[in-house]
């Protein structure tokens, strides 16, 4: 240990500072292994904010305390069963038109009714396609109706069981082997090998209308882009690796805009920066994304240009303020709060609207934001967790408030971590991709079944529809497959395709 005293503070500080970040380190594993993964701050710290709509300042005093006097809860109503159900009627008489009392006649006065949800399991069927041979009389010539076209040529499952595998697999998270197990249950025995060729057909036989998506997504002024890890069976090596997803969301509808709103993933895999320069080399306009250097060369050029995330700076002052309650954090939170209690009240107006309101509003809090982040940093630890989030933000903040002066700007990149979600899900209920064409095929399809969903389609549906007339559809007319270019009634039927 060293003797004098300027060393030893040295060391200490050393010391203190590592701790605080090993602290950190641990409550943030805690928190994703253990605790809850909503960012919403308790509802003392709710309250903090309550008197912040009159003034920029963010309050420097003592949490208020919780009142004492308890919330009045309304009673909970019960919602009527979806009218589009059908319906069976049970009548439930008495045996006899006599009263059992006087022997009067009985007449009816009226009735109650009641209603019960009932759930009947989905069931195979087989459809016999039988096509009679006519031969004429005077020539022998053959007349028979042609076959009708099969998703994948000489097989045997149709489109609504080739739908409801990859919406299983893709959207509800059953990977192909429970699957098999599930069907096997009513006597129909699909092996796990059989399911994943289906897959494989059906996503090549789709691939023309995934590369109509990927026009459509990257043909927008705005974009939002992310990517998360998904493990891959490294063949031969008894192990899996890292590949990554990508994903791509066009979404307007905040700024009123009557696009359609569209994602699309694509795979690589590995997290090279040459893989996002690939997948946007024609796009021309904004890309909302985190701080990951594989973007950086995509605004070298100035054809693009960066729209940095809010939400990414409010994570890591909300995980100092959940580790440490650090008063500089919750400073920092109840600043950005302001921001998005402004975004709030401007959703889905006109792009004018929300630029002059976010000038307006905005544009002080960010101006005192600013000169509180500086300050704040010459006053803490260079190596505080405290000191890193402030230089996050600092960093980048010419791209943090560029949405201020753009209404057809976003404040965060939620759009792309939204659509992330379903993959997220997955990984946690298959082990692996098994292979990189298997993780072309999951893009694929998470592009459709994503799309769908932003267009409040049924995803099973949709593909149902889809897969029933894709195979002999004209190429050159194939938009008119896409989600937002197919109508469906109740029953799932097409019943209006607008030419694209």
């Amino acid at each position: 240990m060293p003797s004098d005293a300027a060393t030893l503070q040295a060391l200490v500080r050393s010391l203190s500072h590592e701790n605080e970040h090993l602290k950190l380190l641990v409550a943030k594993l805690q928190r994703m292994q253990f605790g809850r993964r909503s960012e919403v701050l308790d509802a003392e710290d709710t309250q903090s904010s309550l008197f912040l709509d009159g003034t920029i300042t963010p309050p420097v005093t003592p949490l208020p305390q919780k009142s004492s006097e308890e919330p009045v809860r309304s009673k909970p109503s019960r919602r009527p069963l979806p009218a589009h159900l059908p319906r069976e009627v049970e009548l439930h008489t008495v045996d006899t038109h006599h009263c059992p009392d006087c022997g009067g006649q009985l007449r009816s006065i009226g009735e109650d009714v009641s209603e019960v949800l009932e759930y009947v399991p989905a069931s195979f069927k087989v459809i016999r396609h039988v096509r009679p041979k006519l031969a004429c009389k005077g020539c022998d010539k053959l007349i028979q109706a042609s076959a009708p076209e099969r998703p994948i040529a000489r097989g045997v499952a149709g489109p609504g069981l080739l739908a409801q595998v990859m919406v299983s697999k893709y959207c509800d998270h059953l990977p192909l082997y429970r699957q098999s197990e599930i069907y096997a249950r009513d006597g129909v025995e699909l092996p796990r090998s059989t399911l994943a060729d289906w897959v494989g057909a059906s996503s090549q036989l789709l691939s023309p209308l995934v590369e109509a998506l990927r026009r459509h997504t990257l043909a927008g002024q705005t974009l939002h882009a992310d990517d998360t890890p998904v493990p891959v069976l490294s063949p031969g090596k008894g192990r899996t690796k890292t590949g990554r997803l990508w994903t791509y969301v066009r979404d307007e509808r905040p700024a009123k805009g009557e696009a359609a709103p569209s994602v699309w993933f694509a795979y690589s895999p590995d997290r090279k920066g040459e893989h996002p320069q690939r997948h946007l080399a024609s796009y021309r306009g904004a890309i909302h994304a985190d701080g990951y250097a594989g973007f950086n060369r995509l605004f070298e050029t100035g054809r693009r240009i960066e729209v940095a995330c809010w939400a990414h700076v409010r994570r890591k002052f909300y995980e100092i303020h959940q580790a440490q309650a650090s008063p500089v954090a919750a400073t920092a939170l109840d600043y950005i709060r302001q921001l998005y209690r402004v975004e709030s009240a401007i959703r889905g107006k006109p792009p004018d609207e929300r630029k002059s309101t976010r000038r307006s509003r905005d544009g002080p809090i960010l101006d005192e934001l600013f000169q509180w982040l500086q300050s704040t940093l010459a006053q803490v630890s260079r190596k505080s967790a405290v000191a890193e989030a402030i230089r996050y933000a600092l960093t980048r903040w010419t791209a943090l408030i560029r949405y201020r002066d753009d209404g057809c700007l976003e404040i965060d990149n939620n759009a792309a971590e939204r659509a992330l979600r379903a993959v997220a899900l997955g990984r946690k209920n298959y082990l692996f991709v098994g292979s990189d064409k298997g993780g072309d095929r999951a893009a694929a399809l998470y592009s459709l079944i994503g799309t769908a969903r932003l267009n409040g389609l049924d995803p099973l549906a949709y593909l149902r529809d889809v897969l029933s007339c894709i195979a002999t559809h004209p190429i050159n007319r194939i938009g008119e497959l896409l989600p937002w270019n197919l109508m469906h009634d109740r029953n799932s039927k097409i019943i209006d395709r607008a030419v694209a």
